[in-house]
């Protein structure tokens, strides 16, 4: 599930009105499609693609006046352009050194892929997963 590919130096992202941006200065990791209720809910399709970045690899470089905060649920935060509505980044109470990145925001190529998909019990009934990445009912097992 590890993509070893280089980062590149600076990594850009932004929303889709541009009023948003930021920079991430290090590498992605457990890059994933997330088919849960609420991140389904949140980007309006059938998966969220996503991948974790170091909270302090990451920069707002414009707009962090324009993001807004929804938990949605208990100690979870997503962040979204209240201009837009772009679904940007989430943060976490219980893990504040790493947020949840949407990877569609991303202006660059980030150099890594999702390694398999979560909460498939959850899934859209209209959506077949079709490649041959690991699949798992919830999250996927540690260690």
């Amino acid at each position: 599930m590890t993509d070893t590919r280089e980062h590149p130096a600076v990594l850009r992202g932004s929303c889709l009105c541009g009023g948003v941006a930021f920079d991430i200065r290090g590498p992605l990791t457990g890059a994933l499609y997330c088919h849960c209720r609420m991140c389904r809910k949140s980007h309006g399709t059938a998966f969220r693609a996503r991948a974790g970045v170091a909270a302090a690899d990451f920069r707002w470089a414009r707009g962090d006046d324009l993001v807004t905060w929804f938990e949605s649920s208990p100690g979870n935060h997503r962040g979204f352009c209240r201009v837009c509505g772009a679904n940007l980044i989430s943060r976490f109470d219980k893990h504040p050194d790493v947020y949840g990145l949407a990877l569609g925001v991303l202006d660059d190529d980030p150099n890594v892929r999702p390694g398999c998909h979560v909460f498939v019990a959850d899934k859209a009934p209209w959506f077949e997963i079709t490649d041959t990445l690991p699949r798992f009912e919830g999250f996927p097992p540690t260690g």
